[in-house]
């Protein structure tokens, strides 16, 4: 059975570039082109008309650009939105946070050599991001994401007061990972590791933003430094993040895993090792593998598991194969991961 191709709507004030994000896309019989778009507010008058699965926008435009353009599709007419970025240093990172933060799911770094469409590698990213894209139901932001949430029983278990918690999110994950980490206390007892999958040279202006509404102090794990309680680490960029023998952050720029680096199993696998059933994992939302093993070794030594669900989830992926696997011991709405990463640590100190 043949199936129709993916309608996509391109969003940018540059014909030059236009035509070469067409030419990209020309080639395969998946995907279709079905209207283009100078500015957000033309956008949003074609939507209605062309009825696009997926739209790719540019992040500076005039009359409206992608930022305000993301924020009326998000809160209107809920579409996969693909952000093309100049390379860097063209693009403002910063720009592209916000738009990943007002809900935009994924980036696309646009290549160099402009009309001519760029090597077959760079379609090829193209048209799989697009795909991706185009199976994801995207779902309105509303004013809160918190919501009443239900008291939680205090399980107390024989395992040792947790340690450490590290975190795993790819796409649909900078929204999922605000929501979690301003849900934490500043008196968070326990250091937290995040690996998060982002386009070099977009991670700082990721933890910047998180770190408007988050309490704890966010940063780049050092080599050499020793994990401490109420604050946030994430990986050096293009490097594994894990733990060594004595317990200190190291890189590692060994061979990518799962098709990342860093990669969320290595830092899993890695604070499994080390912490064992004083550890705690939670796999949010993200397409493909990656997380789902090392999640399964944190459960292996003990320690305690959660997973994001499929209902608050933007791909329902990687938390999807690490509970096929039996690695989430808790199944949460991303709005309860914090409260009961919380309520367990608090039960094992209580039960000391």
């Amino acid at each position: 059975m043949t199936h129709a191709p993916i309608r996509v709507l391109l969003v940018d004030n540059s014909p030059f570039s236009s035509a070469a994000l067409k030419k990209l896309l020309s080639g395969s019989s998946e995907v279709e082109v079905v209207g283009t778009a100078k500015n957000g507010r033309e956008a949003l008058s074609l939507i209605p008309i062309v009825n696009p699965a997926v739209v790719c926008t540019k992040v500076d435009m005039p009359v409206m650009d992608g930022l305000e353009l993301t924020k009326a599709i998000v809160s209107d007419r809920p579409l996969p939105i693909l952000v093309v970025v100049e390379p860097l240093p063209d693009d403002h990172p910063e720009k592209v946070s916000r738009m990943l933060a007002a809900g935009a799911i994924d980036v696309f770094v646009r290549p160099r050599d402009g009309a001519g469409g760029g090597t077959q590698r760079n379609a090829d990213e193209l048209i799989d991001k697009i795909k991706v894209l185009a199976g994801v139901v995207p779902f309105k932001r509303r004013g809160s994401t918190h919501g009443d949430i239900p008291e939680l029983r205090k399980d107390r278990t024989l395992r040792r007061e947790i340690q450490i918690a590290a975190i795993g999110a790819s796409v649909g994950g900078p929204h999922a990972l605000n929501i979690v980490l301003r849900s934490l206390p500043s008196s968070c007892p326990v250091p937290i590791v995040c690996v998060q999958h982002i386009g070099a040279g977009f991670l700082q202006d990721l933890m910047d933003w998180l770190g408007v509404d988050s309490k704890l102090k966010i940063k780049k794990a050092e080599t050499g430094e020793r994990p401490v309680a109420g604050t946030v680490y994430f990986p050096q960029e293009d490097a594994h993040l894990i733990v060594d023998q004595n317990g200190r952050f190291a890189t590692s720029i060994e061979s990518s895993v799962n098709g990342h680096r860093p990669s969320i199993t290595v830092t899993f696998k890695s604070i499994a090792s080390y912490f064992r059933s004083a550890a705690a994992g939670v796999l949010l939302t993200g397409m493909g593998e990656d997380g789902a093993d090392g999640l399964k070794e944190i459960a292996l030594a003990g320690g305690l598991t959660i997973a994001q669900d499929e209902a608050t989830s933007v791909v329902f992926g990687m938390a999807r194969h690490a509970i096929e696997l039996g690695a989430a011991r808790h199944v949460l709405p991303v709005s309860q991961i914090a409260r009961t990463l919380m309520a367990e640590i608090t039960a094992l100190q209580e039960s000391r």
